[in-house]
């Protein structure tokens, strides 16, 4: 293929948060998982004498970039060959926050593959991105589901399975919910080992939880679907109780978990792999979101977003600044 420069394109690609199934759905049950469009991602990529990168955790040549831009390295090169691109300079501005579960190795991942179809004058379907952004989780990750590679991508609630097809999630009237950020940093590969390791230890018990949980999914993207917040918030606080079982909560998520309960949400759980991270609280309606941001900054949350899925999100205090 030929190209004309100057080549340029634009790609973009935005946050998630897991309502139900994280760590379950690593080993085949189902997951229920949200847009975060509010958090996004954009990423550019020029032709250039040699490949480089410019953003906010580093700036210089691709072949420098630290380990931790292994995910953003891989999603250039893989993109890159699979289009027939000449070398390329990306930059990358997002709003997403790093290592908190919610999504943005994979989205900017996405929206470099996006960025690069842009450049190439090629569309590619769900399926192909899906599967050049799973490459670059596998730097990020080892083994992902996948779930946040079709997540951040998605523009509905998504159901997520290894062994069945994702399936969209259309949801009738508005639900509010609530991200509150603990301040921890975590890494999804370390919380994923952990759950490994106890299923070693028992792995009956370890089993049990993965099925509850499993068992959750269908019944929250059902009560999601139907907009019942109730509903959705009692399986939500169910699933966090699981979660807590695996030991992948902490004492600052489950703080944070009361206290959306405290400032009126019919429920909450810690979203991503845990030790850290955030969590998601269904507001009691989707003009009540605002009473219940308060109360989580009051108790301790480093930054809360709010989002509305099955209606016009409101706008959060999040501004677009580098990755």
């Amino acid at each position: 293929m030929t190209f004309t420069l100057p080549l340029t394109g634009t790609g973009r690609a935005h946050a998630k948060a897991i309502l139900v199934g994280e760590h379950a759905v690593v080993y085949g049950a189902p997951a229920l998982a949200i847009p975060i469009p509010e958090l996004s991602v954009r990423a550019t990529l020029e032709a250039a004498p040699a490949p480089a990168v410019a953003s906010s955790l580093y700036r210089g040549p691709l072949a420098d970039a630290p380990p931790r831009l292994a995910p953003l390295t891989a999603a250039v090169e893989a993109a890159r060959h699979r289009l027939g691109l000449p070398p390329l300079s990306v930059t990358v501005l997002s709003t997403i926050p790093t290592a908190r579960g919610l999504g943005s190795s994979a989205a900017v991942a996405s929206a470099i593959v996006a960025a690069a179809a842009d450049a190439a004058g090629v569309r590619l379907g769900p399926d192909e991105r899906y599967a050049l952004v799973q490459q670059s989780e596998r730097a990020a990750h080892g083994a992902p589901s996948g779930i946040d590679a079709r997540a951040v991508a998605a523009d509905t609630a998504i159901r997520f399975s290894v062994v069945e097809t994702p399936a969209p999630v259309v949801v009738t009237a508005p639900v509010a919910f609530v991200v509150a950020d603990s301040g921890v940093r975590r890494s999804s590969a370390d919380a994923v080992d952990r759950v490994r390791v106890l299923r070693q230890a028992d792995r009956r018990a370890v089993d049990r939880i993965v099925a509850e949980l499993g068992d959750i999914a269908d019944p929250a993207a059902q009560a999601l679907a139907a907009a019942r917040a109730d509903e959705l918030g009692d399986l939500l606080e169910r699933a966090h109780g699981l979660l807590r079982r695996l030991r992948v909560s902490t004492p600052r998520l489950d703080a944070l978990v009361d206290a959306a309960r405290r400032g009126g949400s019919p429920g909450a759980k810690l979203t991503g792999g845990g030790r850290g991270g955030c969590i998601v609280a269904v507001a009691p309606h989707p003009d009540g979101a605002a009473r219940l941001v308060s109360v989580l900054r009051d108790a301790g949350a480093a930054r809360v977003w709010t989002t509305v899925i099955g209606g016009d999100g409101p706008r959060t205090d999040a501004t677009e600044t580098p990755a």
